[in-house]
């Protein structure tokens, strides 16, 4: 669907298997789909992109109906629920799920699996469409693509691959066939049979090292796969398992081609308040696997520490600058790192002209801007697990080459980390051998990997005012 001044679909497609399907599960309180006419005239409205020169509806925007996610719904002679939408680049993209229970009361948004589903399918969409696109002819092109690859990716309204520059890519079907194959998939592997499994755990944290402000950090993973198996019914069971001292996943949000969940799985939310009833695993996720690489699902997790705590302190003396860095490694992190380095820029100012310093370990270098300290850790801390930095910098004069941040003025600074730690997980979440379960001719090689990568892991300046940021925001 175009944003612009006048508004249109660019493609749409309707179900009406799963249409009849929803009336069966909502019963009496099923919202016919209107005519596309009426659907965007009221989806326009929600997100505010029509009556610009109103900027207050009391039925959309007062206190009592304050919207937190990207799920509406639409006005249609009824209320039209749950539709997901959002815009990107200049285009809305939308779906409207299946709810399989009845509306009323609603339930609520973690209990449907069809939000995640088509928050996938919408996710690929996006992908799909934005990539490598230059003008309209282009968009024209990958439009004109969409039936034949939803077709294989959605059949019957029921999203199973969601990759759809995979499925792109996988488009000649070899005609002959040994066995039947479902519609969906698109290509039958012939070799031999292995499974991969990769954990990707990402950490982010703003520090501040003040009373008055809470030091946050948080743990988002994400289960890569790619399943090379010969037919084209082979079935998978993934099982993520967590250690005695492990952090509860939460958040869980899997793939369309995951068959079944337990329950346990789907109610574990960060939103709640840990104790000590949070379900613990295994993890058990079935599937019927693609063909191509895929994300297997995602998920979050409040644990207990970071890996590294900082401290950061910058003075401004006279025409110079002085500096402290302290960092600790937790004793329970895995001290052996495939690279870690703290970078210190410095912004609003001119390059620098002269650097003391002093560092316990490591070592201190200058970028060729000269704008930026990198201070090489390398692969393991000391055996105190600290180490430090202290040092003077002098700057020359400002030039239009040095860069320039609007939050980071004055004092307002910050040291960014970047590490990995192979074979390692904060959360203790973990996939070996023994937890990959194959339903297919052959006896596949199974493989399994784990990693913990920094991701936006600032340390900020305790001496100066810093941006502050809270846990309901921190994504």
């Amino acid at each position: 669907m175009s944003n612009s001044n006048e508004f249109l679909f660019l493609y749409y497609r309707r179900y009406p298997t799963v249409e009849k399907r929803a009336k069966a599960f909502n019963g009496a309180s099923y919202v016919t789909v209107p005519e596309d006419g009426v659907f965007l005239k009221a989806l326009l409205f929600e997100l505010k992109l029509t009556d610009r020169d109103k900027n207050f509806v009391e039925y959309r925007d007062s206190c009592s109906r304050i919207n937190k996610t990207s799920v509406y719904a639409l006005p249609t002679g009824g209320d039209l629920w749950p539709v997901l939408a959002f815009q990107k680049s200049g285009l809305i993209y939308v779906c409207l799920p299946l709810v399989e229970q009845s509306l009323k009361p609603r339930p609520p948004l973690i209990s449907i699996s069809g939000i995640s589903q088509a928050f996938a399918l919408l996710s690929g969409l996006l992908v799909f469409i934005n990539s490598s696109q230059k003008n309209e002819a282009e968009m024209s092109a990958k439009v004109g693509q969409l039936p034949s690859l939803l077709m294989q990716a959605c059949p019957l309204g029921t999203p199973l691959d969601t990759d759809l520059n995979g499925l792109l890519d996988n488009i000649h079907v070899s005609t002959n066939h040994m066995q039947k194959q479902p519609v969906w998939r698109i290509s039958t592997y012939k070799g031999k049979p292995q499974v991969n499994v990769c954990i990707t755990e990402k950490v982010k944290s703003m520090q501040y090292d003040k009373r008055d402000v809470a030091d946050m950090w948080q743990v988002y993973g994400t289960v890569t796969c790619k399943c090379d198996l010969e037919g084209a019914t082979s079935n998978v069971t993934v099982s993520l398992n967590l250690p005695a001292n492990g952090s509860p996943l939460q958040d869980i949000l899997v793939h369309p081609c995951v068959t079944s969940l337990d329950s346990a799985i789907l109610t574990s939310c960060s939103v709640d308040v840990m104790d000590d009833s949070a379900f613990s695993g295994p993890y058990k996720l079935p599937f019927t696997p693609p063909s191509d690489l895929f994300n297997l699902c995602y998920y979050t997790s409040q644990v207990p520490i970071p890996p590294i705590l900082g401290f950061y302190q910058l003075k401004e003396e006279e025409l110079q600058l002085k500096l402290t860095v302290n960092l600790k490694l937790h004793e329970s992190v895995k001290n052996a790192f495939e690279y870690c380095e703290a970078r210190i820029p410095f912004f609003n100012r001119g390059p620098v002209a002269h650097l003391e310093y002093k560092v316990s370990y490591g070592q201190l270098d200058v970028s060729r801007e000269k704008s930026l300290l990198v201070w090489v850790i390398g692969q393991k801390f000391p055996k105190s697990l600290e180490i430090s930095l202290t040092g003077t910098v002098t700057f020359g004069s400002m030039s239009k080459e040095q860069p320039v941040d609007p939050i980071c003025s004055g004092s307002t600074a910050y040291v960014k980390l970047y590490f990995r730690i192979p074979d390692y997980t904060l959360t203790g979440c973990y996939a070996d051998q023994h937890s990959v379960q194959v339903f297919s001719s052959g006896k596949p090689k199974i493989s399994t990997s784990r990693e913990l990568i920094s991701s936006d892991y600032y340390i900020w300046n305790s001496k100066a005012p810093a941006p502050v940021v809270y846990r309901t925001l921190f994504f």
